[in-house]
């Protein structure tokens, strides 16, 4: 009997769970001045979303583990992931964040702070399949279950500024290494006007709208001024007419003093974000490029984008270093004894 209640309860948890899966497009909709008016917004319920990783969070914000009681605004720990729906079906995407530190959040109704330990633990948990133990990477296709909060002009999954577990991102894999969505090539002059003013359009049919949190490609642009070519530097980009467009650098390990090394023309292959702060929402657009993998010719991290690592990327992360040859050497040690129950 008793597993038959179980069978039960699991059959109505994945029931609902099917329910209430959504498309990123609609849980993106806004109102004429930018403002997110998704129904989710307003619900106690979790929204699940599907897609496909764009990025590594560990590139895009730091995650390095600060508890701290102060100042106000003081994040600690970041963590934020990118998930773009298929093309054909969900033309849109969807920013996954949580941090550390909420209650230093009060204007947005944070609750709670992790300790330096249960941050850890949570970046751990929300990085790998809770199933199969699988690590995330760019290229994974998942399925997101969380709440939902307006940020910046879009509508974002979090734990909605609160460390109750009731509250907790669930990230579960649905197909590994699919692969990233092929960028969308696009021109200044579509999310951009005459005027060198942001495109907004409510109905997201055209735009920067229709682009946002989605993997875009710009072809045959330079740099206004790299002189902030540095982790976390804010750039302007050019065609060459009056249209500039802003890009956001990552903290790659690519990302560096000194390391740019693009010829004078480049294409950009960069997740399309927004980071408007005030009403109205509808400016604050930028091209965020988490890594650049040195190539000259194309700012972006090629590895990620091909899904080919080198023999000795033993984790994955696109560069061969010690931290490759601890993962090995504590692999082979795990099972150098075949009579270990763990090698079997």
């Amino acid at each position: 009997m008793r597993n038959c209640e179980k069978l039960i309860l699991l059959m109505t948890l994945i029931f609902t769970a099917t329910c209430s899966a959504e498309t990123n497009w609609n849980l993106q909709i806004v109102n004429s001045i930018g403002g997110g008016i998704s129904p989710w917004l307003s619900s106690e319920d979790k929204v699940t979303i599907e897609g496909y990783i764009l990025n590594r969070s560990e590139y895009m914000l730091d995650g390095t583990a600060n508890y701290s009681e102060g100042p106000v605004g003081f994040n600690g720990g970041q963590w934020q992931i990118y998930i773009q729906g298929d093309a054909d079906t969900d033309h849109a995407g969807t920013a996954i964040w949580m941090g550390q530190n909420y209650a230093n959040l009060p204007w947005a109704g944070g609750v709670g702070r992790y300790t330096n330990e249960e941050w850890i633990a949570e970046l751990d948990r929300l990085n790998h399949d809770p199933r199969t133990g699988y690590r995330f990477m760019p290229g994974d296709k998942v399925r997101v279950t969380g709440l939902t909060k307006f940020y910046g002009g879009k509508t974002n999954i979090n734990e909605r500024h609160d460390t109750d577990p009731e509250n907790d991102l669930i990230i579960e894999l649905t197909e590994p290494g699919a692969g990233l969505p092929a960028p969308e090539i696009i021109t200044l002059d579509m999310v951009k006007d005459s005027e060198n003013k942001f495109i907004f359009d409510q109905t997201r049919q055209t735009g920067c709208e229709y682009y946002q949190s989605r993997l875009v490609r710009i072809n045959g642009v330079h740099f206004v001024n790299d002189a902030n070519w540095a982790p976390n530097g804010q750039l302007l980009i050019t065609d060459g007419t009056a249209r500039t467009f802003p890009v956001l650098l990552g903290i790659g390990t690519g990302i560096a003093v000194g390391s740019n090394n693009l010829s004078a023309q480049f294409d950009v292959i960069a997740i399309f974000d927004q980071e408007d702060g005030s009403s109205p929402n509808t400016e604050g657009y930028r091209l965020w490029v988490t890594n650049y993998d040195g190539n000259g010719s194309v700012l972006t991290d090629g590895c990620d984008l091909s899904g080919v690592f080198a023999a000795g990327d033993i984790n994955k992360n696109c560069v061969v270093n010690f931290e490759d040859f601890a993962m090995l050497a504590a692999d082979w040690l795990k099972c150098s004894n075949p009579l270990l129950t763990e090698c079997q």
